[in-house]
């Protein structure tokens, strides 16, 4: 069995405005090492929700080797994600997605 990672990351991949070392932080994050600060923006695992805050520890269990997670945007603190799933509803909102994220974020 092959390993895929422990996540996927999206493409237009959101960055918090503190965080330096981009590449590095995605290695260490698909690899599943450890990283103190850091905040994942993914996919919420509810049907009720549609995003998900996580610290990157919770990345290190084995259930995200076989299914890996969606990660939107990488923060180095709890309150820096917050700010950058505002700027994602922000973006949602300007290009007709009220309320609809995923639909946002996923849409190509």
């Amino acid at each position: 069995m092959k390993k895929r990672g422990f996540c996927i990351f999206y493409k237009n991949l959101y960055w918090g405005s503190s965080l330096k070392k981009h590449s590095l932080i995605k290695w260490r994050l698909v690899h599943g090492r450890g990283q103190f600060n850091i905040f994942c923006i993914t996919r919420s695992m509810n049907d009720r929700d549609q995003l998900d805050i996580i610290h990157c520890a919770f990345l290190k269990q084995s259930y995200y080797l076989e299914h890996p997670v969606m990660i939107y945007g990488v923060a180095k603190s709890y309150d820096e994600a917050l700010e950058l799933v505002v700027k994602i509803s922000d973006e949602a909102i300007q290009n007709g997605y009220e309320g609809r994220l995923l639909a946002y974020l996923d849409r190509e």
